[in-house]
């Protein structure tokens, strides 16, 4: 039962989608129908709101380390439930008939949440893939492949299997993505489209 109840207050707050909401009160229209059509924060910045962009990503994290923190508190020992509901709540929102984000802030949250040394290597690998190539999906792929590593390097291993699920879970999620990087038409960030 504790289980359960972890996985679903996870599910819950992973699946409120910050960047649909946010844009929407920020009168820039509905996030679904612009750009990718994707809830991140990657997609909210071509709205031209940065803002938005800013507040859709720290948002999106939070609500990841959250229902780490919150499971574990109510229910102790489900800390990793917790994380792995807020990550589908993310990608598969029920809200939005199961098409969520593609889960790299969400996911940078949880593991910030369950082992910080490896949430600073992620947010590491992140930022530094983004200001050497400025393409958003090629960054939030590698920092996501980063997690279970990191994990496994410090010997977190409880953690080595539910990471690497995670985060082949997000790079099937940006598998249009990679279609486009092999082709070479994959934008970088600020720039329209995909």
């Amino acid at each position: 039962m504790p289980a359960t109840a972890a996985l679903l207050l996870g599910y819950l707050l992973g699946s409120i989608p910050f960047g649909v909401l946010l844009t929407r009160l920020g009168g820039a229209g509905d996030l679904r129908q612009i750009g990718s059509g994707n809830i991140g924060a990657t997609n909210v910045l071509r709205t031209g709101r940065k803002g938005l962009a800013a507040a859709t990503l720290l948002l999106d994290m939070a609500k990841g380390a959250a229902a780490v923190l919150l499971a574990e508190a109510l229910f102790p020992g489900t800390a990793m439930l917790g994380g792995l509901g807020a990550f589908l709540g993310h990608c598969f929102p029920v809200w939005l008939k199961f098409r969520g984000g593609k889960g790299v802030a969400t996911l940078m949250g949880v593991v910030l949440a369950l082992h910080w040394p490896s949430g600073l290597v992620y947010a590491a690998v992140w930022l530094g893939m983004l200001g050497l190539v400025r393409i958003s999906s090629l960054a939030g792929m590698t920092a996501a492949v980063s997690a279970p590593v990191s994990a496994a390097f410090f010997a977190r291993f409880e953690l080595v299997f539910l990471l690497l699920g995670l985060a082949l879970i997000t790079v099937w999620n940006h598998r249009a993505n990679i279609d486009r990087l092999l082709s070479g038409t994959e934008p970088r960030v600020g720039a329209k489209g995909g």
